[in-house]
């Protein structure tokens, strides 16, 4: 991970940060903050880990993301690159999940992830450095904005421990964490670039990292930040010009990012993200009202969530400064420069709407996501103010506002939750107090001063927030060591189906003592290195899941095992038989009597000491069929032999006098083709399911080729090629542009121009 830092550090401290005029002790000051900013985000990430340990071990971290990072890493290190894992039915492909597989700094988490025995560990300081990147991406806006380094680095430091990127994106979906680090990072080059202090390069590596990650949120937040620039420097610069290089730079991007997004577009069908509609419900849509609760460490905000319509957590909490600092902004002056800053209020109100919803428009669900882009924008937009257009002026009358704004703070948070009445007096207590200091040390000690007591005082917040919350109705408490988890787990060899519910485990089954000793749910069978067949997944294959009643987490339905073991219409083969699995394990909670039912055709019941409390386990007679005939699952009046079977192409010679059909054990995704002696045959499905093909009459040891690439590949390829073609001539441009200023500058300052000969002295000459 050091690497990324160093890489993109690169980027993140462009000179062209600092004008020309700019002296070495200000670059200096800019460096030393941005320090602090990163220290900051480090100290306050202590202050999390003191109050909870766990804290960035929990949910999706625990149950999706962390283990996918090991198995990818290990399919990486095998030489394979793992786009589609076809055994893994549920949640194999790749190029649809969350997995980041065209983001670089992504295949580094993957690749180290199997080196690390401690995942836990390894998951909190994987979030670190993209929380430091996020923390100094912040930094950067404000910087670009014009702010001060010391306003710059408070925003940078109190954004990574606001409510909801803190609780949620931090602690849980690492998707959207890495994204937004990246996005903000992007947000600063594309005004930087606008405003002709910076090239389009990091721009257009902030995008395209942004647009990798493999999450539709941040592709429309993405797109959302450069409209917002690109209107703002219009009214700014008065100019189209600076507008259109970004927008064509921002294009750039977006083409060199089409592998990693088409894939999603065209598959859509087949998912359960297939629903384009747009439709409003209340479950995490969060009332503009909620706004007042931003700057009050003690919020619980009212709007329907997990814990009902009261949420225990400060969702909306972004600083405990926000608010109050209005009170000392010199609001005419600021309307004066408005047009500077205009961007930054445009992306505020758009994402401000979103909150409130729709609750879905297609893929994009729960408008409460896009909260830490708010807290963003906000602090942004204050830190610029403040910086710019603070003002003691008046400052009895500031001191009122002040105070009236934490008085309208307390009543809209007493309003949600009146029995916490004495947790939001103490808040209160708290902002008047270090906001007094603060304002006491920028009059007589200096912005530098005030700042520094303002990042100081994110920490004991963010401690006493996390040490107060109630634990996550999701969390699953995996156990933090991988060996640990395989010392405990049966060693089962071949392919695993699993038939269990999450929801039938107790509190203290949640152990490695307990379940996680015999149960896979989620991705937990990817930190052992075992084949099942099921796998965590937002994204979701829409009829095998119906076909097996199976959730995004794994878990199934009482009716799974029926199911399962259900005759298919066409070929007269079980469920089981066409997924060639080799081992059925069934629920003891959700079967609680199966043992005693005898065991179905082809099947024994197998006992595995230790591990009947939780799970009963069912095992083929005749040994493995995973290992056996390839892809070939069923075949009907043709002779199959398979020859090769991997992940991007299987194969087998095939021989039908009268013609017949192939079932494959593969899932129906979007991007296989198949050919007989090269000549391409027309799919089919069984069960809406399995891939199946047409052999015609006459066909003798033919060879019968499947093939899978992501669907739209030849388009990614060639948008790839145009985007990075494109930023080079924007470059090549960008360099030709500067170097013509810098001409004209030269003689204004008194030094030669490059091209004049006379002012240049002769070779030899002494």
């Amino acid at each position: 991970m050091s690497a990324c830092l160093v890489l993109f550090t690169r980027f993140a401290y462009d000179p062209a940060l600092v004008s020309t005029s700019a002296t070495l002790e200000s670059r200096r000051t800019r460096s030393i903050w941005g320090a602090v900013t990163a220290l900051g985000v480090i100290a306050g990430y202590a202050a999390v880990l003191l109050a909870d340990p766990r804290h960035f071990y929990t949910d999706d971290t625990e149950a999706q993301y962390a283990p996918m990072w090991v198995m990818l890493g290990t399919e990486l290190r095998e030489g394979r690159f793992p786009a589609l894992v076809p055994w893994e039915w549920m949640a194999g492909n790749y190029s649809l999940e969350e997995a980041g597989l065209y983001n670089p700094p992504q295949l580094l988490v993957h690749f180290l992830a199997p080196s690390m025995d401690n995942i836990a560990l390894y998951a909190t300081l994987v979030k670190l450095v993209f929380s430091i990147i996020a923390g100094i991406g912040v930094y950067r806006i404000c910087l670009a904005y014009g702010a001060k380094a010391p306003w710059s680095a408070l925003a940078g430091v109190a954004f990574p421990l606001s409510g909801w990127f803190l609780f949620f994106d931090q602690a849980s979906w690492m998707t959207s964490h890495t994204a937004t680090a990246w996005l903000v990072n992007a947000w600063a080059s594309a005004v930087l670039y606008a405003r002709g202090r910076g090239g389009p390069i990091p721009l257009f590596v902030f995008l395209y990292l942004t647009l990798t990650v493999q999450y539709a949120f941040p592709a429309v937040l993405a797109a959302l930040v450069i409209l917002s620039v690109a209107v703002g420097e219009y009214l700014h610069q008065r100019s189209a010009n600076p507008s259109l290089r970004l927008l064509l730079a921002a294009s750039c991007a977006a083409l060199a990012a089409l592998a990693a997004n088409l894939p999603g577009i065209l598959s859509s069908q087949v998912t359960w993200r297939g629903n384009a509609k747009i439709h409003n419900d209340p479950f995490l849509t969060v009332p503009w009202s909620e706004s007042l609760n931003a700057s009050l460490p003690s919020t619980t905000p009212a709007f329907t969530a997990w814990w009902g319509h009261v949420q225990p957590l400060p969702m909306v909490y972004i600083a405990w400064f926000l608010i109050p600092a209005l009170a000392f902004i010199a609001w005419r002056a600021a309307a004066d420069s408005i047009r500077e800053y205009s961007g930054i209020a445009f992306f505020a109100v758009a994402v401000l709407m979103w909150t409130a919803g729709p609750g879905a428009i297609g893929p994009l669900r729960w408008p409460a996501r896009v909260l830490p882009m708010l807290a963003v924008a906000l602090l942004v937009l204050v830190c610029v103010l403040l910086s710019r257009h603070g003002s003691f002026a008046s400052s009895r009358r500031r001191t009122l506002a002040a105070a009236t704004l934490v008085g309208l703070l307390f009543i809209r948070s007493f309003s949600a939750a009146p029995q916490l009445v004495l947790r939001h007096l103490l808040a209160v207590a708290a902002v008047v107090a270090i906001g007094a200091a603060a304002v006491w040390l920028a009059r007589n000690r200096g912005a530098a001063a005030a700042c520094a007591l303002g990042v100081a005082a994110t920490f004991p917040i963010a401690f006493a927030q996390v040490q107060s919350a109630p634990t996550t109705p999701l969390s699953y408490n995996y156990p933090t060591n991988r060996s640990a988890m395989a010392a405990a787990f049966p060693d089962f060899d071949g392919r695993t189906l699993q038939l269990a519910d999450r929801a039938l485990l107790l509190p203290e089954d949640r152990k490695l003592s307990g379940a996680w000793g015999s149960l896979a749910i989620g991705n937990y069978a990817k930190h052992l290195g075992l084949e099942y067949v099921h796998g965590y997944t937002p994204i979701g294959h829409a009829a095998f899941a119906g076909l097996l009643c199976m959730a995004w987490d794994g878990s199934t339905c009482p009716d799974a095992y029926r199911r399962a073991f259900e005759t298919e219409a066409i070929t007269g083969r079980t469920i089981v038989d066409l997924m060639k699995v080799d081992r059925v394990v069934l629920h003891t909670a959700q079967y609680p009597g199966v043992r005693d039912q005898p065991a179905p055709s082809g099947w024994k019941w197998v006992d595995y000491p230790g591990h009947e409390r939780y799970i009963r386990v069912l095992e083929r007679v005749d040994g493995l069929r995973s290992t056996r005939d390839g892809m070939i699952a069923d075949a009907d009046g043709v002779l199959a032999t398979s020859t090769a079977n991997n992940t991007f192409g299987s194969a087998a010679r095939v021989t039908s006098p009268e013609g017949g059909w192939v079932v494959l054990s593969r899932l129906n995704w979007p991007g296989h083709r198949i050919t007989l002696n090269g000549r391409e045959l027309p799919l089919k499905t069984v069960a809406k399911t399995f891939l199946a093909v047409d052999i015609p009459a006459g066909t003798s040891d033919a060879e019968l080729v499947l093939s899978w690439r992501p669907p739209g590949w030849e388009l990614s390829i060639a948008g790839a090629s145009a985007g990075l073609a494109g930023i080079g001539l924007l470059h090549w441009t960008y360099q030709r542009r500067r170097h013509r200023d810098l001409e004209i500058a030269r003689p204004a300052a008194g030094l030669p121009r490059d091209d004049d000969a006379s002012e240049r002295p002769l070779v030899g000459a002494s």
